[in-house]
């Protein structure tokens, strides 16, 4: 089909120009994102990438602060709200300085009045539109078709989201993914909120029924991302299927 082929060209053409988007998921704080979106950053600086750290949220871990020592780190643009300073992400700065990767924590983040965009999510657009590669981090309950059915399993309203949108663009998506067990004993060592924090924190959120149900939606998403590819993949390819990599229904209708 020449239509068919015409848009798969356009689609090609405009992802070379734009920036690569990678996102780090979780099924919820505390499974490591950060750290492993730092993690690469540090190995890709070492391949001489310019790399550049638009906004990172550490929450006091220590073995993520270590890793911000030798890498590149934006100042903060601050912003006077209603008798308060608060510090967002500089926009503008990141692409003046053009970096060739930028790490974005906190993907679904709303950004303070008189800010560039009103939510972090569209700085991340405008930094990929310019070519810049981006690395950010998201949790599941934030993607905006699964928050109405994270609030009932939690019982929490969930204020910020990302479309889904945002998904269907990424170049990737890494599942970093532990068991409740192993993250209730990270969130007992204070290794995921102050300790103030904590208790509060595992009577409301971070029950194992909670963190069981929130690991499934994870997993589910990262595997029909992946089914996703595959069809893109065969598609372009001109590959008959299906292939057997997932369950398939077939309907039988009468008119």
């Amino acid at each position: 089909n020449p239509d068919e082929l015409l848009a798969q060209i356009k689609k090609n053409e405009q992802k070379e120009k734009r920036g690569r988007l990678k996102l780090y998921l979780g099924m919820c704080a505390g499974v490591g994102k950060t750290f492993a979106m730092l993690q690469d950053a540090s190995k890709a600086s070492g391949r001489r990438i310019k790399v550049l750290i638009g906004y990172v949220e550490t929450h006091g871990r220590a073995e993520t602060e270590f890793l911000l020592f030798s890498l590149p780190q934006l100042e903060r643009k601050k912003i006077s709200y209603k008798g308060f300073e608060l510090e967002e992400m500089d926009t503008d700065a990141i692409l003046e300085q053009k970096p060739d990767l930028v790490v974005v924590d906190e993907l679904a983040h709303t950004n303070a009045p008189g800010s560039r965009h009103r939510k972090r999510y569209l700085d991340v657009l405008e930094i990929l539109e310019k070519g810049i590669d981006v690395y950010s981090a998201v949790n599941v309950q934030h993607i905006e078709s699964l928050a109405d059915t994270v609030s009932q399993i939690t019982g929490v309203m969930i204020k910020e989201t990302i479309p889904d949108s945002i998904l269907d663009i990424a170049d990737e998506i890494e599942l970093l993914d532990i068991s409740p067990d192993e993250l209730l004993q990270r969130l007992s060592d204070g290794k995921v909120y102050t300790a103030d924090k904590t208790k509060d924190a595992v009577e409301n959120f971070f029950r194992k029924g909670n963190l069981n149900a929130l690991r499934e939606l994870s997993l589910r998403l990262t595997a029909d991302r992946v089914d996703k590819q595959v069809r893109d993949y065969m598609q372009e390819n001109r590959i008959p299927g299906p292939w057997k990599s997932t369950q398939r229904i077939l309907l039988g209708i009468s008119p």
